[in-house]
């Protein structure tokens, strides 16, 4: 991918990574027809931690020197929380209403990346944020027969979500890339060994296979997003993200037999057109600057 352009690369990085995160969500789904989300969410970081220990065996120790502790630990809890919010989130409603619910962490990307790491930020861009909030809410429908806590979940994962991927960006600055990978693998694994054991069921043979294929995958999907976000500004790869709301409702209809009403489409369209709005304001501005 040499020939591209970075912005090209990580826009190309993180699509693929949005398939492999929404194969990973509807797999974890089924699994959590038989098992307790936490002990998914365990599999999801366990799979994880045996890629990254096969792979990276010969240089872990160079690899867990970082200069920035207290900021690693922080970004992996960011994704624990989060991936722990969405799973349980999916074990109850349906993949489609809790995937576009959670799209709203590319517009909050948008504004965390404003506030904290300078990117410019104007007052359409927080109609925009302000717009994707609101199809949020049309899609858990507060008030409604479907608005229960469980619909705040993906809403909370998405906060937790964008602070990940804030963190991520920031590191990408001074960090190696594997360093990060790393410390997701090892922090998440341990703080789910923890909390799985009171929940903790044996699996079968061939749910043991599909326990591995699940943190294969979110391990590849996790490269390819940490990738993206450091070679490429977090607002020019940010809205691709919007993919999964495609790729999760064709799961869901395919895996699930899940069909998604009007609301939902609704408002998933909303959050994906602030988000898209947002992506074309600022190739709008970086086109204007360029000399």
């Amino acid at each position: 991918m040499s020939r591209f352009s970075p912005t090209a690369q990580g826009i190309v990085m993180m699509i693929c990574a949005i398939f492999l995160f929404s194969s990973m969500d509807a797999t974890a789904k089924m699994l959590m027809a038989r098992y307790e989300p936490m002990q998914v969410v365990w599999a999801r970081y366990a799979g994880m931690m045996l890629v990254v220990s096969v792979l990276l065996a010969p240089r872990i120790g160079p690899l867990l020197r970082t200069r920035r502790l207290g900021l690693q630990l922080l970004r992996s809890a960011f994704l624990f929380a989060a991936t722990f919010c969405f799973f349980t989130a999916i074990s109850r409603m349906d993949i489609a209403a809790a995937t576009a619910v959670m799209q709203v962490h590319p517009v909050l990307l948008t504004l965390g990346a404003a506030l904290l790491l300078r990117e410019p930020l104007g007052p359409r861009r927080i109609a925009a944020i302000a717009a994707a909030l609101a199809g949020a809410l049309i899609v858990i429908r507060p008030g409604s027969d479907i608005f229960t806590l469980t619909a705040l979940l993906p809403l909370l994962a998405g906060v937790f979500y964008a602070s990940y991927a804030l963190t991520t960006r920031f590191l990408g600055r001074d960090e190696p890339i594997l360093t990060s990978f790393l410390y997701t693998a090892i922090i998440g694994t341990i703080a789910a060994s923890l909390l799985t054991v009171p929940v903790w069921t044996a699996p079968g043979p061939g749910d043991a296979a599909v326990f591995l294929a699940l943190g294969a995958v979110g391990a590849a999907g996790q490269f390819l997003l940490i990738r993206s976000l450091t070679v490429a500004e977090a607002g020019a790869v940010a809205p691709f993200g919007y993919a999964g709301v495609v790729f999760a409702t064709l799961w869901g209809l395919i895996a699930f037999g899940e069909v998604p009403d009007g609301w939902t489409l609704l408002g998933a369209l909303v959050i994906v057109g602030a988000g898209v709005y947002v992506w074309h304001r600022e190739t709008r501005l970086r086109a204007a600057a360029a000399p």
